[in-house]
């Protein structure tokens, strides 16, 4: 929730804090996680307050697409849609953002059963397993 926060633009812990309702203790302990991580920086305050504002990182925008996704997920299956007080939109246009697909690299849409793991060739291995 901090990333999509930061993602609409929130800087402050403050404005986190007023957003999410989190306790300071525990807001302070993802923050510096999230800093340690290299998925949000801090820098001095935009309005030159002693204050620090926490911003993105390459890595941490890097995740807007799962925020989306599984903000589109929620929107589908939601038991209520109606009651969802916000949609995505395309800034430029104001139109709202299509639905997030999976492509192969020929173009073909694809869905769960079209897709499977592989072990990486040789000598490109890791050693983690994600799912």
């Amino acid at each position: 929730m901090i990333i999509r926060d930061a993602s609409l633009g929130r800087r402050r812990f403050g404005e986190f804090q007023a957003s999410l309702g989190l306790a300071k203790n525990i807001l302070s302990s993802r923050l510096r996680t999230l800093v340690e991580r290299d998925i949000l920086k801090t820098v001095p305050a935009s309005d030159g307050s002693a204050y620090q504002d926490y911003l993105l990182t390459p890595k941490g925008r890097g995740v807007f697409p799962v925020l989306v996704a599984l903000r589109q997920w929620s929107e589908e299956f939601d038991e209520r849609p109606e009651e969802i007080a916000t949609i995505l939109v395309d800034k430029e246009k104001g139109r709202p953002v299509r639905k997030l697909e999976l492509y192969s690299q020929d173009g073909r849409l694809l869905g769960a059963g079209d897709t499977a793991l592989k072990p990486r060739p040789a000598g490109k291995q890791g050693k983690r397993v994600m799912a």
